[in-house]
């Protein structure tokens, strides 16, 4: 089992116990996990060896035997691990990483981040929440748009759960190149969370090419089920290493490295405000500088190229700067006229 289901599981084990006054017997806690995960079945065994691992790892969580059974509860210990402080400075920070994930209203995520931002508000004095008050009012978040995930809610809960049980999920998917939704089957592996927007990292079922995994856009889905049919995933995938090929949210397994002269007035702007963790920024003797970024979509990069005008001139590869020269002469062609 995936090592990231057992933390998340984990995890959900801990917040039952919390909630629970008098705790929870294993097919009470079975019960709840059953629900709370969205899951067809979780073996009493399972969840034993989770209460372990939980004690082997130091939280003060231990089995009492009552008339109902063995119950389980949290310890002094593990409630006092739980108690929340924060000063202001804090508060604010935490504020603003709220702000920024606002897109994500509608999903599983941001309920917890207004849940645990509940359990500060419960937790700490009025004095913190008026100096807080006081410094946030000259601090704001802007650039973000006002969108939110709240129509794709069941979708989203459909594919947490598949990416949890490797389960197939059935989907109508609106791509931008078609006029109507189009039934396909994905294997979802993981989410993305990119400029404002989520995206299902998955393979498309029926492709077996070398570039079946892909980023489907989770505004583009009218509707997933998941499906009585599992899949394996690729033993060597990893999401991380997946999603930092390219410069942006186009998926390939093949990244490419481009190379764009930047003049001297933009040079300061590259390194201030990168493009990419890996690039590379070459300072010229002539106060030019060439940036090298690896990128798996040409229009990645091309975009980026045009914003910034005379200042930058795409060099490599000749694919994509013929790409961009025959952009600029259709653009020559409307603007003159």
């Amino acid at each position: 089992m995936a090592r990231n289901e057992q933390f998340i599981r984990q995890h959900k084990i801990l917040q039952i116990l919390e909630r629970s006054r008098f705790g929870k017997t294993i097919k009470e806690m079975n019960q709840d996990l059953v629900e709370d995960l969205g899951l067809d079945s979780l073996h009493d065994r399972t969840i034993r060896r989770d209460m372990e691992a939980l004690q082997a790892s130091g939280i003060d969580v231990d089995g009492h035997d009552e008339a109902r059974g063995r119950v389980w509860k949290l310890g002094p210990r593990a409630k006092e691990t739980f108690r929340i402080t924060a000063t202001a400075s804090e508060l604010i920070s935490l504020s603003l990483g709220r702000d920024l994930l606002f897109p994500l209203v509608g999903t599983p995520f941001w309920t917890g981040i207004e849940s645990f931002w509940k359990k500060i508000q419960d937790e700490l004095p009025s004095s913190i929440w008026e100096h807080y008050e006081k410094f946030r009012r000259i601090v704001h978040v802007l650039g973000m748009p006002s969108k939110s995930y709240e129509a794709q809610h069941g979708i989203m809960q459909a594919i947490n759960r598949a990416i949890l049980q490797h389960r197939l999920v059935e989907i109508e998917y609106q791509s931008s190149n078609d006029a109507a939704p189009k039934s396909r089957k994905i294997e979802p592996y993981g989410l993305v969370f990119y400029h404002s927007s989520l995206y299902i990292v998955a393979a498309a079922h029926e492709d077996q090419s070398e570039n079946r995994i892909r980023n489907w856009k989770l505004d583009r889905f009218r509707k997933a089920v998941a499906m009585d049919e599992w899949f394996k995933a690729p033993e060597d995938f990893d999401l991380e290493e997946f999603t930092n090929r390219g410069l942006g949210i186009f998926a390939g397994n093949h990244a490419k490295q481009f190379t764009i002269r930047i003049q001297p007035k933009a040079v300061n702007w590259i390194i201030e405000d990168p493009w990419h963790p890996q690039q590379v920024v070459d300072k010229q003797d002539d106060g030019t500088a060439l940036l090298t970024v690896p990128g798996v979509n040409e229009m990645e990069i091309i975009p980026k190229v045009l914003q910034l005008g005379i200042l930058a001139e795409l060099i490599s590869p000749v694919e994509a700067r013929a790409s961009i020269t025959a952009m600029l002469v259709e653009l020559n062609q409307k603007y003159s006229s």
